[in-house]
C-alpha cells in the first residue's frame, strides 16, 4: 500500500514535499484533482493518480492549466473537495478563469497549488505566483516545512469552505522536491455524493440558480469577495502557522515565509553568539496579512529583515501596514530586497541570509568550517566531477529533428529561422540542437510568433519561418495559434515534435495518447486529424529518417503562402513506450573512420555530439559507448565516410 494511504494516525513517514501536499489533500477528503505537468509541481498529481482507485478519487492531467482550474471548480460547485496543481507559469494561463472564479466563489473546498521555481532550476523564468493572490483577492498560504505542507493543505480546504472561495497554497522547488519526516493524520471514511444544487434562492451561495460574477453588479459580487478576504484576515490572526521564536526583545527581527524560515534558522545558528540577538517571525498566511499579529511582533525590534523568495511580496505588504503603525512612534529600519540587503532574484540560502544579518548586526559571520561535509562535497564536485554541457539524451529524436531542420535551412539559403517555446526541445537553442532556435518564450508562443512573422511579407520579410512545438504543447497552447495562422493566411511551416508524451516532466499522458492519468484506456485525439480538420497541409515523418525529413522540410520551405505542418513522430528513448533499446546495434568501423584526417573533421563527435559517441584519443577514431547508446542508428546516417554501422539487434 502507498504511504499516502497509510491510515494509522500519528505514524511518522519520510515524505517529499509534494507527497506531503498530496497526503494533506487525502486527509481533507479530496474527491477530484486536476493539473498540468510542470516541474516542480508534477509529483502531486503523479502520486494521486497512482492511488486514485484505492482512494476513490478522480485525477486528471488536463489539456492546460485554465481547463484544469475549470474542471476543479466544477467539482467544487457540485459540493466536492478539489485540488488544482500547476507550476508558476501555469497561473498565468489559468488567470482569466481564476479572476472570475474568485468573484463568483466556490462551494466545496477548492485549493489551488502553484509551485514556484526560484532560481529557475527547471524553468526559463522564476515567476512569483504570490502576486496573483493579491490581484485575485483570495487567501495565500505558504508552508514552511514538510509537516506544514501536509497540515496546511488539509486546513486550506476547511478555510475554503468557511469563506466559500478557493485558497492558494504556494510551494517552491526546495519544499516540493526535498523530503522530511511527517506525522500522519486520519483519512476520512466514506465518499461525498456530487450534486449541483441550483433550485434555491437567487443569492443563496449553496443552492442558488446561478454561480456567476453577475455582470454589472460589483457592489454585490466584488463587495462579497472582499468580505471573504476580511474574514480570512481575522482567521489568520490566530493561525498556528504564524509564530515567533527567539528573545523577547530581539535586536534584529527576521520576517520569513515558506522554506526561507528554515534557511533563516540555519543562518542564525551560523552567526553563533550574534545569532542569539535575532528573532524569527515565521509567516504561513501571507495574504491577507494578520495585521494585529504583525504589529505586536514588529513592535519588539527596531531592525527588521525580510527573507522570502523571489520578489519582495511579503516585505512590501508589511511596509504598507507599517506606514500606519509608526506614525508618531519614531522610525524603524527595514532591510530586505528593496534596500539591497538581499537579492530580488534567485534562490535564498543560509549563506546569503547570514551575510545579510551580519551586515545589519555589524558582525562578521562565522565561516563554514573547511572540514564540514558540505564544504568537502562542494570541493569534490568542483574538482572531480566532469564538465557536462546541456545536451539531448542518447537516442533523443529531437537531436535528429534539429539536425534536419538546421540542414534544410542551410540548404535553402534564405536565412530562415525557427521560433520555439518550452520543452526538452528548448535545448535546441544551444549546440546540442545546432543553435537552431531564435525565440523562446511561453508554451505555444513559437507558433504564435511564427504566425506573426508570417504576415510580414507585405513589409518585405522574405525569410522562411518555422515554428516547433512538442505534442503536449500542441494540445496545451499551439492549436489556437495554428488556427489563427490559417485564418489570417500566415506563411509558416509548423514542426510538431511528437515524442509521445509530456517527456520533460515525466511522460504524463496528454489527449494524443490512448491512456489517461489514472492509466485507464482513453480515446486518443490524433494531432494530424486536428491539423487537417482546420485545413492545413500535413505530413508525418520519422525524424530518424534524416533524408525523408529533410526533403519534406525543403518542399514545405519552397511554398510561398499559407501554413503547413510536419509531424516528426518518434517516441522518446526514455519513454515507457520504449521498454528496451531501439532495434539497432551500432558500431564504428575503425578502418573506415579517418577521424581528424577526414574532410568531416570529426563531424560525429564535434558537431552531432550524441552522448553515445565519444572520441578515442589513443586510436584517433570515434567510438560508440555501448552503455549509453540507445541504438537509434541516426549517427550512421550522418557519417560521410560510412564508418558508423548499424546492424539489427539480436
Amino acid at each position: 500500500m502507498s504511504l499516502l494511504l497509510k491510515n494509522k494516525e500519528g505514524d511518522k513517514r519520510l515524505l517529499m514535499g509534494n507527497e506531503a501536499i498530496a497526503r494533506g489533500a487525502i486527509e481533507a477528503g479530496l474527491a477530484v484533482a486536476t493539473g498540468y505537468p510542470g516541474t516542480p509541481s508534477s509529483e502531486i498529481i503523479e502520486n494521486l493518480s497512482r492511488i486514485s482507485r484505492q482512494a476513490g478519487i478522480y485525477v486528471e492531467w488536463s489539456v492546460n492549466e485554465k481547463v484544469a482550474a475549470e474542471a476543479a471548480a466544477a467539482a467544487s460547485f457540485a459540493g466536492l473537495r478539489s485540488l488544482c496543481v500547476m507550476k508558476q507559469n501555469g497561473v498565468n494561463v489559468a488567470s482569466d478563469f481564476l479572476l472570475h472564479l474568485a468573484e463568483s466563489g466556490t462551494r466545496g473546498g477548492m485549493v489551488l497549488v502553484p509551485c514556484d521555481d526560484p532560481g529557475a532550476l527547471s524553468s526559463v523564468n522564476e515567476g512569483d505566483a504570490r502576486f496573483f493572490a493579491r490581484m485575485l483577492e483570495v487567501p495565500l498560504l505558504e508552508p514552511g516545512d514538510f509537516q506544514e505542507a501536509k497540515d496546511m493543505t488539509r486546513w486550506a480546504f476547511a478555510l475554503s469552505e468557511e469563506i466559500r472561495n478557493f485558497v492558494v497554497l504556494r510551494s517552491v522547488t526546495r519544499l516540493s522536491h526535498a523530503s522530511g519526516m511527517v506525522s500522519l493524520g486520519k483519512i476520512p471514511r466514506g465518499r461525498t455524493q456530487a450534486q449541483f444544487r441550483h433550485a434555491g434562492a437567487l443569492l443563496d451561495p449553496e443552492s442558488g440558480p446561478m454561480i456567476s460574477c453577475l455582470p454589472g453588479a460589483p457592489q454585490f459580487t466584488h463587495r462579497r469577495q472582499q468580505d471573504k478576504i476580511r474574514t480570512a484576515r481575522e482567521i489568520f490572526e490566530t493561525s498556528p502557522f504564524n509564530y515567533y521564536e527567539g528573545p523577547r526583545r530581539p535586536e534584529v527581527l527576521i520576517v520569513a515565509s515558506s522554506i526561507c524560515s528554515l534557511y533563516s534558522r540555519e543562518a542564525i545558528a551560523m552567526l553563533g553568539k550574534a545569532g542569539k540577538k535575532c528573532g524569527l517571525l515565521k509567516m504561513g498566511t501571507t495574504w491577507p496579512l494578520p495585521e494585529k499579529f504583525l504589529q505586536k511582533h514588529l513592535s519588539s525590534a527596531e531592525k527588521i529583515v525580510f527573507v522570502e523568495e523571489v520578489l519582495p511580496f511579503l516585505e512590501e505588504n508589511v511596509l504598507m501596514l507599517a506606514g500606519r503603525w509608526t506614525r508618531g512612534k519614531g522610525p524603524k529600519s527595514y532591510y530586505g530586497k528593496n534596500s539591497g540587503t538581499l537579492p530580488s532574484y534567485g534562490e535564498m540560502n543560509p549563506d546569503l541570509i547570514a551575510e545579510a544579518l551580519g551586515k545589519v548586526l555589524a558582525v562578521r559571520r562565522r565561516p563554514v568550517r573547511p572540514e564540514s561535509f558540505a564544504a568537502k562535497a562542494g570541493a569534490f564536485a568542483d574538482n572531480a566531477a566532469p564538465r557536462r554541457e546541456l545536451t539531448f539524451c542518447p537516442g533523443c529524436p529531437h537531436r535528429a529533428s534539429f539536425w534536419s531542420i538546421h540542414s534544410a535551412l542551410k540548404l535553402d539559403g534564405r536565412e530562415g529561422f525557427v521560433c520555439g517555446d518550452i520543452g526538452c526541445y528548448t535545448l535546441a537553442a544551444f549546440p546540442t540542437g545546432f543553435n537552431s532556435l531564435r525565440t523562446v518564450h511561453s508554451m505555444g508562443s513559437g507558433a504564435g510568433l511564427a504566425g506573426g512573422f508570417g504576415r510580414l511579407r507585405a513589409f518585405g520579410l522574405r525569410q522562411p519561418i518555422l515554428a516547433v512545438c512538442g505534442d503536449s504543447t500542441f494540445f496545451h497552447a499551439a492549436v489556437p495559434a495554428l488556427i489563427n495562422a490559417v485564418h489570417h493566411q500566415a506563411d509558416l511551416t509548423m514542426v510538431i515534435l511528437d515524442n509521445r508524451g509530456t517527456a520533460m516532466t515525466g511522460f504524463q499522458p496528454h489527449p494524443g495518447l490512448p491512456v489517461n492519468a489514472m492509466q485507464e484506456s482513453a480515446p486518443p485525439v490524433e494531432i494530424e486529424n486536428i491539423c487537417r480538420g482546420i485545413g492545413v497541409e500535413t505530413e508525418i515523418r520519422d525524424p530518424f529518417d534524416l533524408k525523408g525529413t529533410r526533403d519534406a522540410l525543403l518542399s514545405f520551405l519552397e511554398k510561398k503562402e499559407g501554413a503547413r505542418v510536419l509531424i516528426l513522430r518518434q517516441a522518446c528513448s526514455l519513454s515507457p513506450e520504449k521498454k528496451k533499446k531501439n532495434s539497432f546495434k551500432v558500431r564504428v568501423d575503425e578502418n573506415a573512420c579517418r577521424g581528424e584526417r577526414c574532410g568531416c573533421n570529426r563531424l560525429c563527435t564535434r558537431i552531432f555530439r550524441c552522448p553515445g559517441l565519444y572520441w578515442d584519443n589513443r586510436k584517433q577514431v570515434a567510438r560508440i559507448d555501448d552503455v549509453v547508446c540507445a541504438g537509434c542508428g541516426v549517427c550512421a546516417s550522418i557519417c560521410p565516410a560510412g564508418a558508423i554501422l548499424k546492424e539489427d539487434a539480436v
